[in-house]
């Protein structure tokens, strides 16, 4: 039972003892708030709730420190975890109590990062980390609530770039042939089957079966930093699966087989010098070239002998055009500054898209694709096809209007 106590200052004392018995006091300017105070403690006690008044004290950046030391996340994860506590939620927490965090600071702070210009996704990434660590402050008993519960953070809404897909032709006709052979095989393997990137550079030829004409994911390779390791077992457990190979991408598979040697532990893909893939590296020397020359990322039209004309659409749908000597100059100067493009996961969103629009199943599609719902599928991998408009139209072909409505 706690009680008060004068102090010699002409002040109120709130002495009590807290849930392990240690004796706690808080000091008030009249004795009517200490007993309320008081009150309110011996409340929380009661019911299991209560959490030291001075607790609070602790600077955010301290107990951060502690909450992701304790974590056990994937590499993946604790690298984009302490770049966003790096980036953005230290500098602007990390010497507040985490007493002092209260909602619309939370809120003011999600606002600001929205109206500088981070992504509605990076944005929400940080409120999650923040949210995560005082969280976990609450659970320790050092705040009572979680000033993050019901912050609005800004929807992510899809633009025109999202998602896109190409035709099977599209990729066997252009993209493929403008692609250097060491990685026609993996552009392949992805259009073929929609494995994601890690899973494509993680594959090993003991995963390959060409006679049978599957492929088994049962590892993936992580980047972090610029290092590329090997964990495995894929991204959850509906990852582990086979996946058939489409003729083309067996074919290719079984060159490369034949011309490009294996890595240390038998991997299908290696870079240049026989190391691991790099996907930042892929990107700019590789995929956004064959982009450009495949004629996705742009145009390139040639004027005479020594003469090239490259148009090329920036990120805001504006269209310019620059003259070169080489058409290599035209494509790296493509490859460089055209906006958006078809990501290489975009293959992905493709081969779902064509299995759907081909009439395969959705349980089938989302085993092949591994995922634990269906949803995940149709929400997030499928998109229009070519052909949509006209199998709208035909739904409706033997359609007679008439002045009576159908029974």
């Amino acid at each position: 039972m706690g009680h008060t106590t004068p102090t010699p200052a002409g002040n109120w004392r709130a002495n009590w003892r807290d849930a392990s018995g240690k004796q706690k006091a808080k000091t008030f300017q009249t004795k009517r708030e200490a007993k309320a105070f008081l009150a309110e403690i011996e409340s929380t006690l009661t019911r299991g709730t209560y959490v030291d008044p001075h607790a609070g004290r602790m600077r955010l950046g301290t107990f951060a420190a502690r909450w992701q030391q304790a974590r056990s996340d994937e590499l993946a994860t604790r690298a984009r975890v302490a770049s966003v506590l790096r980036t953005h939620v230290l500098p602007r927490w990390g010497d507040t109590p985490i007493g002092k965090v209260d909602h619309l600071a939370v809120q003011q702070w999600v606002t600001d990062l929205a109206g500088r210009g981070l992504s509605p996704a990076s944005v929400a990434d940080c409120h999650h980390v923040l949210s995560s660590i005082l969280r976990a402050a609450v659970r320790d008993r050092l705040i009572g609530t979680n000033p993050c519960d019901g912050v609005k953070v800004p929807r992510r809404r899809k633009k025109d770039t999202d998602g896109r897909t190409i035709t099977m032709g599209q990729l066997t006709n252009d993209l493929l042939p403008a692609l250097p052979d060491r990685f026609q095989a993996l552009v392949a393997l992805a259009g073929g089957t929609g494995m994601r990137w890690g899973e494509c550079v993680g594959l090993r030829w003991e995963s390959v079966d060409l006679i049978n004409r599957t492929v088994s994911v049962v590892r993936v390779a992580v980047e972090i930093a610029g290092t590329v390791t090997t964990k495995p077992y894929p991204k959850s457990r509906a990852g582990r699966r086979t996946v058939p190979l489409p003729p083309f991408t067996a074919d290719l598979l079984a060159a490369h087989r034949e011309t490009f040697p294996a890595g240390p532990a038998g991997e299908v893909f290696t870079n240049t010098a026989g190391g691991p893939m790099r996907r930042t590296l892929f990107r700019a020397r590789v995929w956004r070239p064959a982009l450009a020359r495949a004629g996705l990322l742009g145009r390139i039209d040639r004027l005479g002998h020594f003469k090239f004309r490259a148009a090329w659409m920036d990120s805001d749908g504006i269209w310019w055009d620059k003259e070169f000597t080489t058409e290599r100059d035209a494509i790296g100067h493509i490859a460089r500054v055209a906006g958006n493009g078809l990501r290489f996961h975009d293959l992905r969103h493709s081969y779902a898209t064509w299995l759907v629009s081909r009439g395969v199943p959705v349980n089938d599609v989302r085993e092949v694709m591994g995922h634990e719902q269906a949803s995940t599928t149709l929400n997030l991998y499928t998109h229009g096809s070519a052909g949509r408009t006209k199998r709208v139209l035909d739904a409706f072909a033997d359609f007679l209007l008439t002045s009576e409505d159908p029974a």
